[in-house]
């Protein structure tokens, strides 16, 4: 409808923008960023550097060249490790098991909500659930001494020990990688296997010339997610672990909170420095390798 004649029209009305309000939904993560991980990690460097008298030392990080927490970080290292390959290759094949089965399947459905689950499923939780499963009175532990005569703590108590840790991390390590990895398997097209048949290329070149090469990056950053996952993982064995301190973050447990041996809050910060540097390591390459992934499968 035409404005009456010498009534100007209203003007349109804009939309205003305010500064930054991009932005805006941003702010609780970057919050959560600023108050959960920068703060705690410039005290532990502070720290890490302070001496017992609140001036400036390095006496703290030259301790860790001390072999009791040289040995400490050379088993975190290797539980770590071991644990990610394990469950880097059987999560891998449990994943490319899923891939194979149809889409929306009730076993792809039941697996990858199980391995959310499981995946978080840790600290004195799962550590109590294998106690009460393969512990000395456990019932599966019960179970074969009484019936099948095999008691599998006749050479000593590993589930308390190193070999124990590495069993239970590998649990939850295996659901990690089904999370993580399966989508880099989804990223594989079947017409790429086709092309690869239809030149005659066999299965195995298949995998060793086309998929292989494709899945390696995201499969190497999976495993160094694994490590990482491993490497800072405390509660689970801070309730199995009940002597002594075979990995660092037990070890930074005793500097904290010991009785006998006081004054070494600042070297049990040096160690958790030195943890985050491994990890700043690991996650570094972590995200190389997943920008390289994201290129090839994009």
């Amino acid at each position: 409808m035409a404005p009456a004649p010498g009534v100007r029209p209203a003007p349109a009305r804009r939309r205003v923008r305010l500064p930054g309000g991009a932005l805006l939904g941003a702010v609780p993560f970057f919050a959560y960023v600023v108050v959960f991980l920068a703060v705690p990690t410039l005290v532990v460097a502070i720290g890490a550097f302070t001496g017992d008298n609140g001036g400036f030392t390095v006496d703290n990080v030259a301790r860790l060249g001390e072999e009791y927490i040289l040995a400490a970080f050379g088993r975190s290292i290797l539980l770590s490790a071991v644990t990610a390959l394990l469950g880097a290759v059987l999560g891998a094949l449990l994943g490319y098991a899923l891939v194979t089965a149809k889409p929306d399947g009730l076993l792809r459905r039941v697996v990858t909500a199980a391995s959310g689950v499981l995946a978080q499923f840790g600290g004195v939780t799962l550590a109590f659930a294998f106690i009460a499963t393969i512990g000395l009175s456990g019932f599966v532990t019960e179970f074969l001494r009484d019936r099948v005569g095999v008691d599998i703590y006749a050479s000593g108590v590993w589930l308390f020990e190193l070999p124990g840790l590495l069993l239970v991390y590998t649990y939850f390590q295996i659901p990690l990688m089904v999370i993580v990895f399966l989508p880099a398997l989804d990223g594989i097209r079947p017409q790429w296997r086709e092309a690869a048949a239809s030149l005659g290329g066999s299965t195995w070149q298949y995998w060793r010339l086309v998929a292989m090469p494709l899945l390696a990056p995201p499969f190497l950053g999976a495993t160094l997610l694994l490590f990482a996952n491993a490497f800072s993982a405390y509660a689970t064995a801070a309730a199995l672990v009940s002597q002594g301190s075979p990995i660092v973050p037990l070890q930074i447990r005793g500097a904290l909170t010991s009785e006998v041996v006081l004054g070494q809050q600042n070297l049990g910060k040096a160690m958790a420095l030195g943890m985050i540097v491994v990890v700043a390591v690991v996650m570094w390459l972590y995200a190389l390798l997943q920008k390289r992934s994201a290129k090839w499968l994009g």
